[in-house]
Protein backbone atom coordinates (compact mmCIF):
# COMPACT_ATOMS: atom_id res chain seq x y z
CA UNK A 1 0.00 0.00 0.00
CA UNK A 2 1.22 3.47 -0.85
CA UNK A 3 0.80 6.28 1.66
CA UNK A 4 1.29 10.05 1.56
CA UNK A 5 1.91 12.07 4.72
CA UNK A 6 1.35 15.82 4.67
CA UNK A 7 3.62 18.29 6.46
CA UNK A 8 1.42 18.38 9.58
CA UNK A 9 2.26 14.72 10.25
CA UNK A 10 5.97 15.39 10.32
CA UNK A 11 5.58 18.18 12.86
CA UNK A 12 3.07 16.40 15.12
CA UNK A 13 5.68 14.87 17.50
CA UNK A 14 6.85 18.39 18.34
CA UNK A 15 3.39 19.63 19.32
CA UNK A 16 2.01 19.77 22.88
CA UNK A 17 1.53 16.11 23.82
CA UNK A 18 -0.64 16.89 26.87
CA UNK A 19 -3.71 16.91 24.60
CA UNK A 20 -4.95 13.34 24.05
CA UNK A 21 -5.85 13.96 20.39
CA UNK A 22 -2.35 15.19 19.59
CA UNK A 23 -0.72 12.37 21.56
CA UNK A 24 -2.77 9.76 19.66
CA UNK A 25 -1.98 11.37 16.31
CA UNK A 26 1.70 11.35 17.25
CA UNK A 27 1.62 7.66 18.13
CA UNK A 28 -0.20 6.90 14.88
CA UNK A 29 2.38 8.80 12.86
CA UNK A 30 5.25 7.00 14.58
CA UNK A 31 3.60 3.62 13.95
CA UNK A 32 3.08 4.44 10.27
CA UNK A 33 6.73 5.52 10.12
CA UNK A 34 7.69 2.12 11.58
CA UNK A 35 5.61 0.33 8.91
CA UNK A 36 7.35 2.36 6.20
CA UNK A 37 10.76 1.48 7.62
CA UNK A 38 9.79 -2.22 7.66
CA UNK A 39 8.64 -1.88 4.01
CA UNK A 40 5.04 -2.79 4.85
CA UNK A 41 3.95 0.59 3.46
CA UNK A 42 5.46 2.64 0.65
CA UNK A 43 5.88 6.35 1.31
CA UNK A 44 4.94 8.65 -1.57
CA UNK A 45 6.56 12.07 -1.50
CA UNK A 46 6.26 15.31 -3.41
CA UNK A 47 8.80 17.91 -4.45
CA UNK A 48 6.81 20.54 -2.54
CA UNK A 49 7.70 18.94 0.78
Amino acid sequence: MKIYLDMCCYNRPYDDQSQIKIALETQSKLYIQHLIKDKKLELITSAAL
